[in-house]
């Protein structure tokens, strides 16, 4: 996992072939007014997803994982404290991993929490389990998925 402003975004370019593209979006300057919707980068292989909705309460939220898709997770307004802990130390899987949806949801409790404000992104990899929409307001947010695998 990697949290840090979007003005140094640029500085994880090296980490994966995919967030050139990812990055080069999350930078646009229209970015807060593009409309609730899913934008193609780069076809399946990287993708964006601008929302509004508002958050959940730690109690009744869950932890994530995804196997083929990193995540980066950029909040444009709001507050989203994100709830996080390593993939390997997940005990209680609440289902089986959906390979289709890319999702596998956990019921054990974060050893993290982090207070993710305007401006600030995450960088969640597939053995990072995390809890998004956690707030109690609505939260503005934009997500990249890059898929692990690249041509």
């Amino acid at each position: 996992m990697i949290m840090d402003i979007v003005e140094n975004a640029p500085n994880y370019l090296s980490l994966h072939k995919g967030f050139a593209k990812a990055i080069e979006f999350l930078l646009r300057p229209d970015l807060p007014e593009l409309p609730v919707a899913r934008y193609e980068i780069a076809g399946d292989r990287v993708y964006a997803m601008v929302s509004k909705d508002f958050g959940t309460t730690r109690e009744s939220g869950q932890l994530e994982t995804h196997e083929k898709y990193i995540d980066i997770q950029l909040i444009l307004a709001g507050t989203d404290d994100m709830g996080w802990m390593p993939k390997s130390r997940c005990q209680k899987p609440a289902g089986a991993y959906d390979a289709e949806a890319d999702l596998q949801f956990f019921a054990d409790t974060p050893e993290a929490w982090l207070a993710i404000k305007n401006g600030i992104f995450v960088i969640f990899f597939p053995d990072d389990a995390h809890m998004p929409m956690i707030s109690s307001g609505q939260i503005h947010k934009v997500v990249v998925k890059i898929a692990v695998e690249q041509p």
